[in-house]
């Protein structure tokens, strides 16, 4: 009697609640696990898009620095000109000089009308008169599609310049100190012949990112110019 009992009790097996509370914890811990998984891999992609902003960042301003390191004073066209959205500057280049302008552009990848592009175009490198000329006139009339046109970041919302004048920092599009150039030279569009603006000391340049590419914040760079080569 008692041998039976025990047999019958060893073969009863689980009841449904005992599945049912085992699949419950079961469950839990499945979840449980599967968000620890998925904080790691959206903290892992949240790092890796940071650094690559930061790269990207990094690589842009390397260039803007470049340009303006590289700048160079002619008789033709101006050596730094801006007109409230657009930066044009003569550059030295190991043959010969280029025209570069780095402007904001309106954003076709952004819903935010706020949300802007900086933009960077670079003609090609000239020895003429004729031919730079020819490119400061072509880098007022920029096209979204030409493919001199780099798009280097998105999420811009606000750009400002300031350029070192008398030992304060000023806006870019007041007038600097006018030089005279030589006589025989022949000005590009609406740079008088025989006249130029004398360099500014330096370049702030205050760049507002509201997402983008180049991340979110404020960012100050200055650069200060050397002498001239002539």
């Amino acid at each position: 009697m008692t041998h039976g009992t025990s047999t019958a009790l060893s073969s009863r097996g689980f009841t449904l609640v005992e599945v049912l509370v085992a699949l419950s914890i079961m469950a839990t811990l499945a979840v449980l696990g599967w968000q620890g998984i998925d904080g790691i891999v959206r903290t892992r992609d949240a790092s890796q898009a940071s650094l690559e902003r930061t790269l990207r960042l990094g690589t842009v301003l390397a260039q803007w620095e470049q340009d303006l390191a590289s700048l160079q004073e002619t008789d033709t066209v101006p050596a730094l000109s801006y007109d409230g959205k657009t930066l044009r500057l003569t550059r030295r280049t190991d043959q010969g000089l280029q025209l570069v302008a780095w402007s904001l552009t309106d954003s076709a990848s952004q819903t935010n009308a706020e949300s802007l592009q900086w933009t960077r175009w670079a003609g090609p490198s000239v020895t003429g008169v004729a031919a730079l000329q020819d490119s400061w006139l072509r880098s007022q009339l920029l096209q979204s599609n030409d493919p001199a046109l780099l798009r280097t970041l998105d999420g811009v919302s606000q750009l400002q310049l300031y350029c070192y004048r008398g030992n304060a920092w000023t806006n870019c599009q007041s007038s600097g100190n006018v030089v005279a150039a030589a006589p025989s030279a022949s000005g590009a569009s609406g740079v008088p012949a025989g006249v130029r603006t004398a360099l500014p000391s330096g370049l702030r340049l205050v760049l507002t990112l509201n997402g983008g590419n180049g991340g979110e914040g404020t960012l100050t760079r200055d650069v200060a110019f050397g002498p001239q080569i002539p």
